[in-house]
């Protein structure tokens, strides 16, 4: 039987056998245009039979313009400066180069700051949204909520806001919570708005780098978890999953996160230390449902075809085996991968040929 979108991720989050894998996709602004040219403007997402949407507020202004003739190409409405900058793959990032929060540095000037306030947004037209996606998985938020050290770390700088969170610096803790209360409080306002309907509350953290946890144990467990945990609290509270974005080996945390209520762990790279795909399917599949597994740091910008056919049919057939996974890349496909590659993972999930 044919499920819709919405029973097919209920089914997959619950550990149950969907008929095929709920399917999402991450993609670079080049990586976009590339698939709208290649399906002739036709919203990719269809093509590749994507099961979520994403519903949001209306609302939100920049803190600030640049000025003309500035480097800076906008500010955010934490008044970060960003300014576009080349990479390596081939794409172009936005990247902080004004940090504002850096210039804080005292609590007169943290109460001064003109913060951003949940009262911008409008609410009223969530509804609305949700009943022309009713039939996908609903989804509200995002990856960069709280995401304490690269939200605040565009601010402030990374190094100075792991260097607050383990000297308990007061200017760069009133920084951070000002981040975690706007952003609690704009959940909240959501769900409400959402009446029960929201399917998935989405929330990030890079709790993990390429060898390991990005903090000590006992760092996640006083520092992070206690401002984490209040956010997957708040998804139950209105009948929604949580599911949060990390980069990166969280193996060492991940029961932390199950203890937490965590539903989905997203954008799980295979790569790193300890983030083998079987073994973590063994160790925790059956708690924690994961999305992503399909590597974008090596088989789709590097393998060929069938190695990335390969890699998909794997992630299908034993990741998937009893649900609790989510077909994904492991993060937004790089510039430099073939478009053939990004076709291939997707013909096997759905059994379409898009060639």
């Amino acid at each position: 039987m044919m499920l819709t979108p919405k029973e097919r991720a209920r089914l997959a989050v619950s550990h149950e056998q969907p008929d095929r894998p709920p399917i999402t996709i991450y993609v670079t602004p080049e990586i976009d245009s590339a698939l709208i040219s290649y399906f002739n403007g036709r919203d990719y997402r269809e093509a590749f039979e994507v099961d979520f949407r994403f519903v949001n507020p209306d609302g939100g202004t920049p803190l600030r313009q640049p000025e003309p003739g500035s480097s800076i190409s906008h500010y955010d409405m934490w008044g970060v400066g960003y300014s576009l900058v080349q990479n390596n793959a081939g794409g172009v990032y936005a990247e902080a180069t004004e940090l504002n929060l850096a210039k804080l540095q005292t609590m007169d000037l943290v109460a001064k700051y003109p913060w951003p306030s949940p009262d911008d947004y409008e609410y009223s037209v969530i509804p609305a949204k949700i009943e022309a996606v009713k039939d996908f998985a609903v989804c509200f938020g995002n990856a960069s909520i709280p995401d304490i050290i690269n939200g605040v770390g565009r601010g402030r700088g990374m190094e100075q806001v792991l260097v607050d969170i383990i000297t308990e610096d007061e200017i760069g803790i009133a920084i951070i919570d000002h981040r975690i209360d706007f952003y609690y409080e704009w959940c909240k306002r959501g769900l409400e708005a959402g009446k029960g309907k929201i399917d998935i509350l989405c929330i990030g953290e890079d709790i993990g780098s390429q060898k390991g946890p990005t903090m000590s144990p006992k760092t996640f467990d006083s520092f992070f978890r206690p401002r984490i945990e209040k956010f997957i609290e708040l998804a139950h509270n209105y009948g929604a999953k949580a599911m949060m974005h990390s980069c990166g080996s969280t193996r060492l945390l991940q029961s932390r996160l199950i203890d937490m209520g965590l539903d989905i762990l997203d954008a799980v790279q295979p790569e790193p230390v300890g983030m083998n795909p079987i073994e973590l399917k063994q160790e925790f599949g059956d708690k924690l449902t994961y999305c992503g597994m399909i590597s974008a740091q090596q088989t789709l910008p590097h393998g060929t075809v069938e190695e990335c056919r390969a890699e998909a049919r794997h992630r299908i057939d034993v990741i998937g085996k009893g649900g609790g996974y989510i077909f994904a890349p492991a993060h937004c496909i790089q510039p430099d991968t073939p478009i053939e590659n990004v076709l291939a993972i997707y013909e096997e999930v759905t059994g379409k040929i898009f060639r």
